[in-house]
């Protein structure tokens, strides 16, 4: 007999505010119904009534853990209607804080989800780390959040000390190979509850449309950081992981190998930063009428805007933005089926859901 287990919206084992219906026989669910709309803010309207400066504060706010990404892509998309472009200096500077932003990211669900595994040591170990990239995120732009790095044209702050930098990235880079990455990959409670759980083939991926670390876990070598370079990253050399598992375990090694990238990239661009202004100056911003997009690999994944302009208007006539989780959210339903219902709470956190921006 199949009975149904209502998991949220409002729910110790979820982060934000969704509902998943799980189909159970017995102990294992045979189908799953994802429900969102809990946290609907408005966003996108609220951006037609602001101007190109307050549009930029406003959706930095979309997301808490990505907010430079969408600021990110927000300019990049405003730059092309206007023809602003930024100086090299500053494409290092964005490139920089993109990969400080997927080291907190990334860090931050390492913990969640030893957390979710009863793994509270290595949840501990995680969020000490994350302290100490938003140490850094604060001594850069004042602020451990909402970063107000992005402008049109360029970056508001420029980065006065690399070389702290570059001791933090070296510090967790060692602490990642040392204790993290074989934790993750030998513990038994970590193979335990990761390995064979809540498996996406590759197929169901593709046919799911699933984006970022979901489906790099799943055999999808996809990265808009080498398929279509944005800032400065065509000027720097990493690789992009891809495990072929598709399981829990698969989802954890992609994070935890993005990070050893990021910290790759981050090397290069803080030596190599080339001198110079930080943006394209104060003067006058001209929109032309149209409609630009702009896509930027995001910590979960791709972040796509599509900005439209009326040449004569103060505020844009149109703001809209796809979310990563949005794309990965589908992959839910096949991921949870044939899984032990103990297992779904791990396995729903395993695309680092962010349902609250995706609502908006």
């Amino acid at each position: 007999m199949s009975y149904k287990i209502p998991m949220g919206p409002y729910h110790p084992a979820l982060e934000e505010p969704y509902k998943l219906d799980l189909i159970c026989e017995g102990e294992t669910v045979s189908d799953a119904k994802l429900h969102i709309g809990f946290n609907f803010r408005g966003i996108e309207h609220l951006a037609e009534s602001r101007n190109y400066i307050q549009v930029i504060a406003l959706m930095e706010r979309v997301c808490g853990i990505c907010s430079n990404i969408h600021t990110l892509t927000l300019c990049q998309a405003m730059e092309k209607l206007t023809g602003l472009t930024p100086p090299p200096r500053a494409q290092y500077i964005r490139v920089v804080i993109a990969e400080l932003e997927r080291l907190h990211s990334h860090v931050l669900w390492a913990g969640i989800a030893a957390k979710l595994m009863g793994f509270k040591t290595m949840f501990m170990t995680c969020f000490e780390l994350r302290e100490k990239v938003m140490d850094i995120l604060q001594a850069i732009s004042g602020n451990r959040v909402n970063y107000s790095m992005n402008r049109i044209g360029g970056v508001n702050r420029d980065i006065e000390d690399p070389l702290a930098v570059l001791a933090m990235v070296e510090a967790l880079e060692r602490e990642m190979v040392r204790t993290v990455i074989p934790i993750f990959t030998t513990s038994t409670t970590a193979i335990s509850r990761c390995a064979g759980i809540g498996v996406l083939t590759r197929e169901k991926a593709v046919s799911c449309g699933a984006v970022g670390p979901v489906a790099r876990a799943s055999g999808l070598p996809q990265d808009l950081r080498r398929a279509a370079p944005y800032a400065a990253y065509a000027e720097m050399e990493f690789d992009v992981p891809v495990q072929q598992g598709g399981d829990v375990k698969a989802r954890l090694l992609v994070r935890a190998l993005e990070i050893m990238e990021s910290c790759k990239i981050l090397r290069q661009a803080l030596t190599k930063m080339p001198p110079g202004e930080l943006n394209a100056g104060e003067s006058k911003v001209v929109f032309s009428t149209g409609t630009a997009t702009s896509r930027v690999e995001a910590p979960r994944g791709e972040v796509m805007y599509s900005v439209s302009w009326k040449e004569s208007s103060r505020n844009p006539s149109r703001v809209h933005v796809r979310t990563p989780t949005f794309a990965n959210m589908p992959a839910i339903r096949y991921m949870v089926i044939g899984a032990r219902l103990a297992d779904t709470p791990l396995i729903q956190a395993s695309i680092d859901p962010c349902y609250s921006c995706t609502d908006r």
